[in-house]
């Protein structure tokens, strides 16, 4: 590990607002906090909103600017990025951003029932391979359902046709309907904090051309979600999440 992230982690360690926990210690444990973020970490009563694969944080620390009436946590396992959104957010003083660093397959052994209003997935690796890995395959969606309050939002934003195309099929399969369903978010007429917050890498694939799509919609009845029986046609170029950035061809084409 390089002497800069060695240098992250330390500094990380001495922020407030950052809990690192590793993996042994809630495997099949609840954390301290479970059922007591808003009383013990952002000492309010404001809705908790989380976002899971936060990255740089980006979106967390924007949600957190332009709704100071909610908590705002962001959660991924990568310090070394987390450290961005969280430093930022510590200098500006914003006292409704926490930053978790942990595994999401154990999310929820940090929150309780109904202690979560929405969810927000930016850009999550599409896990072409294996649908357990998506992060709204059942295998997730019931985990957040342990802990969204009943009919709680989950937004997803992604540069991926193959992970909007399977997740849709998941919505249909469940008989769930949308409350929104852009397959172009940017030509959708939307804004505020669906448009007006860009990560890093969406701009990225903007600049590239690849439409942003977003859906929106109620988590229920977890215990009862099935998966969809589709086939998808893989993504045409590489998408497998912050750290890779589009392959072109000799005449600029996107591979």
């Amino acid at each position: 590990m390089g002497k800069n992230k060695l240098k992250k982690f330390a500094e990380m360690a001495t922020y407030p607002h950052v809990v690192q926990v590793g993996f042994d210690e809630v495997f099949n444990a609840d954390h301290a906090l479970k059922g007591r973020w808003k009383s013990d970490f952002f000492n309010n009563e404001h809705p908790v909103v989380l976002e899971l694969g936060c990255g740089k944080g980006e979106y967390t620390v924007g949600l957190a600017r332009r709704f100071p009436g909610k908590n705002f946590i962001g959660v991924d396992i990568k310090g070394s990025r987390m450290y961005s959104g969280a430093t930022q957010s510590l200098k500006e003083g914003l006292k409704n951003v926490g930053f978790l660093r942990t595994r999401i397959e154990v999310v929820q052994s940090f929150f309780a029932p109904s202690e979560v209003d929405e969810i927000w997935l930016t850009f999550p690796d599409p896990q072409i391979k294996k649908a357990s890995k998506r992060l709204t395959s059942t295998f997730f969606l019931k985990r957040y359902g342990s802990f969204l309050k009943p009919g709680g939002i989950v937004h997803l934003k992604t540069d991926s046709n193959f992970l909007y195309t399977y997740t849709r099929a998941l919505l249909k399969e469940n008989n769930i309907t949308p409350l929104a369903d852009e397959s172009d978010l940017y030509a959708s007429g939307y804004k505020d904090e669906i448009t007006g917050i860009k990560t890093y890498y969406e701009s990225k694939w903007l600049e590239h051309g690849i439409p942003i799509k977003y859906l929106k919609f109620r988590l229920q009845d977890t215990d009862r979600l099935k998966e969809p029986d589709i086939e998808i046609e893989p993504d045409s170029y590489r998408s497998a999440g912050r750290s890779v950035k589009p392959r072109h061809s000799a005449n600029n084409k996107i591979l």
